[in-house]
Protein backbone atom coordinates (compact mmCIF):
# COMPACT_ATOMS: atom_id res chain seq x y z
CA UNK A 1 0.00 0.00 0.00
CA UNK A 2 1.38 3.38 -1.08
CA UNK A 3 1.89 5.86 1.74
CA UNK A 4 0.15 9.14 0.93
CA UNK A 5 0.75 12.60 2.34
CA UNK A 6 -2.54 12.50 4.24
CA UNK A 7 -1.70 9.10 5.73
CA UNK A 8 1.71 10.29 6.85
CA UNK A 9 0.35 13.47 8.45
CA UNK A 10 -2.47 11.56 10.15
CA UNK A 11 -0.10 8.95 11.58
CA UNK A 12 2.42 11.55 12.70
CA UNK A 13 -0.30 13.63 14.39
CA UNK A 14 -1.63 10.59 16.23
CA UNK A 15 1.89 9.76 17.37
CA UNK A 16 2.48 13.27 18.69
CA UNK A 17 -0.82 13.26 20.57
CA UNK A 18 -0.02 9.86 22.07
CA UNK A 19 3.35 11.16 23.22
CA UNK A 20 1.67 14.06 24.99
CA UNK A 21 2.54 16.89 22.59
CA UNK A 22 0.11 19.78 22.94
CA UNK A 23 -2.57 20.08 20.26
CA UNK A 24 -1.47 23.49 18.99
CA UNK A 25 2.15 22.38 18.71
CA UNK A 26 1.13 19.15 16.99
CA UNK A 27 -0.90 21.12 14.44
CA UNK A 28 2.07 23.39 13.72
CA UNK A 29 4.34 20.39 13.24
CA UNK A 30 1.76 18.78 10.95
CA UNK A 31 1.72 21.91 8.77
CA UNK A 32 5.51 21.92 8.68
CA UNK A 33 5.55 18.22 7.77
CA UNK A 34 3.03 18.83 4.99
CA UNK A 35 5.25 21.57 3.57
CA UNK A 36 8.31 19.31 3.74
CA UNK A 37 6.46 16.49 2.00
CA UNK A 38 5.27 18.84 -0.71
CA UNK A 39 8.83 20.03 -1.28
CA UNK A 40 10.06 16.43 -1.35
CA UNK A 41 7.38 15.52 -3.88
CA UNK A 42 8.44 18.44 -6.08
CA UNK A 43 11.97 16.99 -6.02
CA UNK A 44 10.63 13.63 -7.16
CA UNK A 45 10.85 11.87 -3.80
CA UNK A 46 8.01 9.71 -2.52
CA UNK A 47 6.45 10.05 0.92
CA UNK A 48 7.84 6.68 2.03
CA UNK A 49 11.30 7.66 0.85
CA UNK A 50 11.20 10.95 2.75
CA UNK A 51 9.74 9.39 5.93
CA UNK A 52 12.15 6.46 5.87
CA UNK A 53 9.33 3.94 5.84
CA UNK A 54 8.46 4.40 9.54
CA UNK A 55 6.27 7.43 10.18
CA UNK A 56 5.88 6.78 13.93
CA UNK A 57 9.63 6.51 14.47
CA UNK A 58 10.32 9.71 12.58
CA UNK A 59 7.52 11.58 14.35
CA UNK A 60 8.77 10.39 17.74
CA UNK A 61 12.35 11.38 16.93
CA UNK A 62 11.21 14.76 15.66
CA UNK A 63 9.23 15.52 18.83
CA UNK A 64 12.03 14.25 21.06
CA UNK A 65 14.67 16.39 19.35
CA UNK A 66 12.51 19.45 19.90
CA UNK A 67 12.06 18.70 23.58
CA UNK A 68 8.33 18.17 23.25
CA UNK A 69 8.06 14.68 24.75
CA UNK A 70 7.35 14.87 28.49
CA UNK A 71 9.04 12.31 30.67
CA UNK A 72 6.21 10.33 32.23
CA UNK A 73 6.98 8.60 35.49
CA UNK A 74 4.17 6.02 35.25
CA UNK A 75 3.87 5.88 39.02
CA UNK A 76 0.45 4.24 39.01
CA UNK A 77 1.53 1.61 36.50
CA UNK A 78 4.68 0.90 38.53
CA UNK A 79 2.70 0.48 41.74
CA UNK A 80 0.17 -1.84 40.11
CA UNK A 81 2.92 -3.95 38.54
CA UNK A 82 4.75 -4.27 41.86
CA UNK A 83 1.50 -5.27 43.58
CA UNK A 84 0.84 -7.92 40.95
CA UNK A 85 4.32 -9.34 41.44
CA UNK A 86 3.95 -9.37 45.23
CA UNK A 87 0.47 -10.82 45.68
CA UNK A 88 1.25 -14.50 45.08
CA UNK A 89 4.37 -14.60 47.32
CA UNK A 90 2.41 -12.72 49.99
CA UNK A 91 -0.41 -15.26 49.82
CA UNK A 92 2.11 -18.08 50.05
CA UNK A 93 3.76 -16.45 53.08
CA UNK A 94 0.38 -16.16 54.80
CA UNK A 95 -0.30 -19.82 54.01
CA UNK A 96 2.99 -20.86 55.65
CA UNK A 97 2.15 -18.71 58.66
CA UNK A 98 -1.32 -20.25 58.92
CA UNK A 99 0.06 -23.81 58.83
CA UNK A 100 2.28 -22.91 61.78
CA UNK A 101 -0.30 -20.88 63.71
CA UNK A 102 -3.13 -23.37 63.33
CA UNK A 103 -0.98 -26.43 64.14
CA UNK A 104 -2.49 -27.99 61.03
CA UNK A 105 0.42 -30.41 60.63
CA UNK A 106 1.05 -30.85 64.35
CA UNK A 107 0.79 -34.58 65.14
CA UNK A 108 0.37 -33.89 68.86
CA UNK A 109 -2.89 -35.02 70.36
CA UNK A 110 -4.80 -36.11 73.41
CA UNK A 111 -6.17 -39.53 74.15
CA UNK A 112 -8.96 -40.04 76.68
CA UNK A 113 -9.65 -43.44 78.24
CA UNK A 114 -11.94 -44.58 81.01
CA UNK A 115 -10.78 -47.16 83.54
CA UNK A 116 -12.94 -49.97 84.90
CA UNK A 117 -13.57 -48.02 88.06
CA UNK A 118 -14.88 -45.03 86.09
CA UNK A 119 -11.87 -42.74 86.23
CA UNK A 120 -11.06 -40.69 83.12
CA UNK A 121 -7.42 -40.81 82.11
CA UNK A 122 -6.12 -38.20 79.69
CA UNK A 123 -2.90 -38.88 77.82
CA UNK A 124 -1.28 -36.00 75.97
CA UNK A 125 1.06 -36.96 73.15
CA UNK A 126 3.36 -34.10 72.22
CA UNK A 127 5.31 -34.11 68.98
CA UNK A 128 7.26 -31.43 67.15
CA UNK A 129 5.05 -29.11 65.11
CA UNK A 130 6.04 -29.69 61.47
CA UNK A 131 4.57 -26.31 60.59
CA UNK A 132 7.37 -24.45 62.37
CA UNK A 133 10.31 -25.56 60.19
CA UNK A 134 8.03 -25.49 57.15
CA UNK A 135 7.24 -21.83 57.81
CA UNK A 136 10.88 -20.85 58.34
CA UNK A 137 11.85 -22.57 55.09
CA UNK A 138 8.87 -21.25 53.14
CA UNK A 139 9.14 -17.59 54.14
CA UNK A 140 12.64 -17.06 52.66
CA UNK A 141 11.48 -18.77 49.47
CA UNK A 142 8.55 -16.35 49.31
CA UNK A 143 10.94 -13.42 49.71
CA UNK A 144 13.18 -14.65 46.89
CA UNK A 145 10.19 -15.29 44.62
CA UNK A 146 8.77 -11.84 45.38
CA UNK A 147 12.10 -10.19 44.60
CA UNK A 148 12.28 -11.60 41.07
CA UNK A 149 8.55 -11.41 40.31
CA UNK A 150 8.32 -7.75 41.32
CA UNK A 151 11.39 -6.77 39.31
CA UNK A 152 10.12 -8.58 36.24
CA UNK A 153 6.61 -7.14 36.53
CA UNK A 154 7.90 -3.57 36.87
CA UNK A 155 10.37 -3.97 33.99
CA UNK A 156 7.79 -5.46 31.62
CA UNK A 157 5.19 -2.83 32.50
CA UNK A 158 7.56 0.06 31.90
CA UNK A 159 8.67 -1.50 28.62
CA UNK A 160 5.04 -1.88 27.57
CA UNK A 161 4.49 1.85 28.16
CA UNK A 162 7.80 2.69 26.48
CA UNK A 163 8.89 4.53 29.59
CA UNK A 164 12.27 6.09 30.10
CA UNK A 165 14.96 5.04 32.58
CA UNK A 166 13.68 1.48 32.86
CA UNK A 167 16.91 -0.22 33.85
CA UNK A 168 17.82 2.55 36.28
CA UNK A 169 14.44 2.10 37.96
CA UNK A 170 14.80 -1.68 38.15
CA UNK A 171 18.33 -1.48 39.56
CA UNK A 172 17.29 1.05 42.21
CA UNK A 173 14.24 -1.04 43.03
CA UNK A 174 16.40 -4.14 43.50
CA UNK A 175 18.48 -2.27 46.09
CA UNK A 176 15.40 -0.97 47.88
CA UNK A 177 13.37 -4.20 47.93
CA UNK A 178 15.06 -5.69 51.04
CA UNK A 179 14.08 -2.60 53.03
CA UNK A 180 10.59 -2.63 51.53
CA UNK A 181 10.18 -6.31 52.43
CA UNK A 182 11.33 -5.61 55.99
CA UNK A 183 8.75 -2.85 56.38
CA UNK A 184 6.05 -5.09 54.90
CA UNK A 185 6.98 -7.92 57.30
CA UNK A 186 6.92 -5.64 60.35
CA UNK A 187 3.53 -4.31 59.30
CA UNK A 188 2.15 -7.83 58.83
CA UNK A 189 3.42 -8.90 62.27
CA UNK A 190 1.91 -5.78 63.85
CA UNK A 191 -1.43 -6.54 62.22
CA UNK A 192 -1.21 -10.10 63.55
CA UNK A 193 -0.57 -8.92 67.11
CA UNK A 194 -3.37 -6.37 66.86
CA UNK A 195 -5.76 -9.04 65.62
CA UNK A 196 -4.80 -11.33 68.50
CA UNK A 197 -5.25 -8.54 71.03
CA UNK A 198 -8.36 -6.78 69.71
CA UNK A 199 -10.26 -9.39 67.70
CA UNK A 200 -9.57 -12.58 69.60
CA UNK A 201 -11.27 -15.74 68.40
CA UNK A 202 -12.14 -14.38 64.94
CA UNK A 203 -8.74 -12.82 64.38
CA UNK A 204 -8.10 -14.98 61.30
CA UNK A 205 -10.85 -13.19 59.37
CA UNK A 206 -9.17 -9.90 60.17
CA UNK A 207 -5.49 -10.78 60.06
CA UNK A 208 -5.31 -12.53 56.69
CA UNK A 209 -6.97 -9.87 54.48
CA UNK A 210 -5.45 -6.96 56.38
CA UNK A 211 -1.95 -8.46 56.41
CA UNK A 212 -2.22 -9.25 52.70
CA UNK A 213 -3.37 -5.72 51.90
CA UNK A 214 -0.67 -4.25 54.13
CA UNK A 215 2.18 -6.23 52.58
CA UNK A 216 1.07 -5.73 48.97
CA UNK A 217 0.30 -2.05 49.59
CA UNK A 218 3.73 -1.49 51.14
CA UNK A 219 5.44 -3.04 48.13
CA UNK A 220 3.33 -1.00 45.70
CA UNK A 221 4.01 2.24 47.56
CA UNK A 222 7.71 1.46 47.81
CA UNK A 223 8.01 0.73 44.09
CA UNK A 224 6.19 3.95 43.22
CA UNK A 225 8.49 5.88 45.56
CA UNK A 226 11.55 4.36 43.88
CA UNK A 227 10.20 5.24 40.43
CA UNK A 228 9.45 8.79 41.57
CA UNK A 229 12.98 9.21 42.92
CA UNK A 230 14.59 7.69 39.83
CA UNK A 231 12.58 9.40 37.11
CA UNK A 232 12.19 13.14 37.62
CA UNK A 233 9.06 14.75 36.10
CA UNK A 234 10.86 17.10 33.73
CA UNK A 235 10.38 17.66 30.05
CA UNK A 236 12.87 15.92 27.79
CA UNK A 237 15.40 18.18 26.13
CA UNK A 238 14.83 21.08 28.51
Amino acid sequence: MTLTVDDAIHTATKTWRRLGVEQATADEMAEELAADLAAASADGRSVADYMGGDVEALATSWADERGLVPVRRHLKETAVAAAQGAVLPALAALAFWYVNWSHLLDPSGEAVTTTLDGHVVREIRRSPNVGVPLMWVGLPLCVVAAFFLIRRAVRETLRHHRASMIEATVQTLAKALPVIFAVAAVLAVAIGYFGDFAIGYFQLFFTVPMALAGMVGTVAAGAAWVRNRTCTPVTAGR
